[in-house]
């Protein structure tokens, strides 16, 4: 057996080995809502966010008050998220710096094609009064996402309370296109943003078993939008990072993808960042 014959290292060897090891990568770590994960966006833009900028987008997708939460608390460095009046609140607070706004798309509310409850085409409000009335079966997320938020905003601008106390009103506190399933599973409506639903679709090889039947209304915009975490409330959050992926996805590049990610030839995201 050949010994091996072990040499002192040099200062210049030392310097030699340093420089030709390779550098660790830098991690920014993202809590985002379930919409951004499920549809497969963030399976695009995070390889070209680490290409462009050596970066690797690392995330947890949940609700977004959830991620409010993991914000607030330091877990992560930055977030994307989808419910405007707690974003600002929570930049008020001082949790967040930097929000911007990057993508929207709308809600939608989807049920059986047969449509038992008559919803088709009516406005937001008729439709929920309508499924009140007929006692439809509805699945909520009941999980304080930025789309449960928004349900419940809706039900309250249609002038009644929030049915969570009646039989017919299911809550899944689970995430949309599972609350799509269970939603599907029981033949009754739901409330989605249209990313999702487009996956839903495609995931059904185009011939969903829910279908949109309420949409266009003005009350169903969906804004998306990016927040860096105060540094100055959590001192050990890569500001650096956050300031670095808030710049790239506000830019040229990241529109175009955004833009050009699509399912089913349809498009689940609009750009809008200014």
């Amino acid at each position: 057996m050949k010994k091996m014959k072990w040499l002192p290292l040099t200062i210049p060897m030392i310097l030699a080995l340093a420089a030709s090891a390779p550098a660790e990568t830098q991690v920014l770590m993202m809590a985002t809502t379930t919409s951004t994960d499920n549809t497969g966006l963030l399976d695009t833009l995070a390889p070209a966010f680490q290409a462009d900028t050596g970066v690797e987008l690392r995330w947890t997708a949940t609700g977004t008050g959830k991620a409010l939460k993991l914000g607030e608390n330091c877990d992560v460095d930055a977030l994307i998220v989808h419910a405007p009046a707690a974003e600002i609140a929570f930049v008020e607070s001082g949790f967040g710096v930097d929000r911007r706004e990057i993508m929207y798309n709308d809600f939608v509310i989807i049920g059986p094609d047969g449509d038992p409850a008559g919803v088709k085409g009516m406005s937001v409000a008729g439709a929920l009064d309508k499924i009140r009335e007929k006692a439809a079966t509805f699945v909520s997320r009941g999980d304080n996402s930025g789309t449960h938020k928004k349900e419940i905003s809706l039900w309250k601008a249609a002038g009644k309370d929030l049915p969570e106390k009646e039989a017919w009103y299911v809550q899944t506190g689970q995430g949309m296109l599972a609350t799509i399933n269970i939603a599907a599973e029981r033949d009754g409506y739901t409330m989605t943003d249209r990313g999702t639903c487009v996956k839903y679709e495609a995931n059904a090889g185009g011939n969903p078993h829910l279908k949109i039947l309420v949409e266009g209304d003005d009350m169903l915009r969906n804004q998306y939008s990016v927040i860096a975490i105060n540094p100055a409330n959590c001192p050990r959050a890569r500001h650096d990072l956050a300031v670095k992926f808030i710049d790239w996805i506000t830019a040229e590049r990241a529109r175009g993808l955004i833009r050009d990610f699509k399912l089913l030839d349809k498009a689940l995201f609009i750009p809008n960042a200014k």
